[in-house]
């Protein structure tokens, strides 16, 4: 009984240490004091809400039910026959400048549309040989695709890139850009204290869907949509998605991100603690091995002030996170 009671006490101690705030300096060193192959810093103010935080898992977790069929990788003598032990689509293409970009989807579960329409403008540019620069706009595939989900309260990755072979996405810049026909409405918010961004929320309400083009935009809503000619999802054989992106350009993944992910700032990503917050989509462009460590080179749409520079190595080769098993990608109309 005595030897019982020890465990509970002990038990009951351990747990209570456990519990940290996913955003104080308690959490963040409990993560480095794992020793694990990265490290945790400050990405967001303590006073960030939870709200928002939570908002920018943006994937349903249903988005599997709405996965695209797989399409087979073609190996292509000296294209992607021999795969390197490392890939950076940003040195491939170094004429595709959407390929560099980093991109916020403020106070808005819109990641599944920003990890599409990132790599939907890499695509265009590589598949058109740097001729076609288009910078899609996540604020009219969130706004406008009603089979994709449910705007900034999630949706399917899937379903966005089968909306861009069906109906098209125009272009559109960034938040207070009079960039393209549709520019991002939801402004980016301060992850920090000080700084030129209001404050996060957490209470971003999806755009209303509208066929024009802002006023001043000289090309018509129709005449600038851009399609797909294709739609599919890539198997999780690693080496199906690297051939994937060495030979079209980078794709939109999709992964579970826990408490710790949060805090993310150098090194390659696995999760050591901390809750599953929910699904969220990214843009992976490459990878690469550091210090014995398998990682892909993912960017991220939380702005540049988050991670490394926006963006975080992820363990590579053992479906982490779920990494390697939710893959989509397309070819672009030209």
């Amino acid at each position: 009984m005595r030897y019982f009671l020890l465990l509970l006490v002990v038990g009951f101690t351990y747990s209570a240490k456990m519990k940290h705030h996913l955003l104080s300096e308690s959490f963040i060193g409990h993560i480095n004091d794992q020793k694990s192959t990265w490290k945790a810093g400050r990405n967001f103010d303590r006073n960030v809400p939870l709200s928002h935080i939570k908002l920018l898992m943006g994937v349903h977790p249903d988005h599997k039910l709405y996965a695209l069929p797989e399409a087979d990788v073609q190996v292509v003598e000296g294209v992607n026959d021999v795969l390197p032990e490392e890939f950076d689509a940003r040195e491939k293409w170094p004429d595709c400048p959407t390929i560099q970009e980093i991109r916020d989807q403020g106070s808005c579960g819109s990641c599944w549309a920003f990890g599409a329409v990132e790599a939907m403008s890499d695509r265009i540019c590589i598949h058109s040989g740097g001729k076609v620069q288009a910078h899609l706009s996540a604020d009219n595939l969130v706004s406008c695709c009603y089979t994709c989900g449910f705007g900034c309260n999630g949706g399917f990755p899937g379903m966005a890139w089968r909306y861009w072979v069906h109906k098209g996405i125009v272009s559109g810049g960034n938040y207070n850009t009079s960039e393209g026909c549709q520019p991002y409405e939801i402004p980016a918010c301060e992850h920090h204290i000080d700084g030129p961004r209001p404050p996060c929320t957490g209470e971003g309400k999806t755009p209303k869907c509208h066929k024009t083009c802002e006023a001043g935009y000289d090309v018509s809503y129709e005449k600038d949509l851009h399609k797909g000619k294709t739609s599919y999802s890539v198997r999780s054989k690693v080496e199906d998605i690297q051939r994937e992106i060495m030979t079209n350009g980078p794709v939109e993944g999709a992964l579970t991100v826990y408490e710790d992910f949060i805090n993310y700032k150098s090194g390659v990503y696995q999760h050591v603690v901390g809750k599953a917050l929910g699904g969220h989509a990214i843009r992976i462009l490459g990878w690469g091995v550091e210090e014995g460590t398998p990682y892909w080179l993912i960017a991220n749409s939380w702005n540049s002030d988050w991670g490394d520079n926006g963006y975080v190595k992820l363990l590579r080769g053992a479906n982490h996170c779920g990494i390697e098993g939710s893959i989509t990608a397309g070819l672009p109309l030209l």
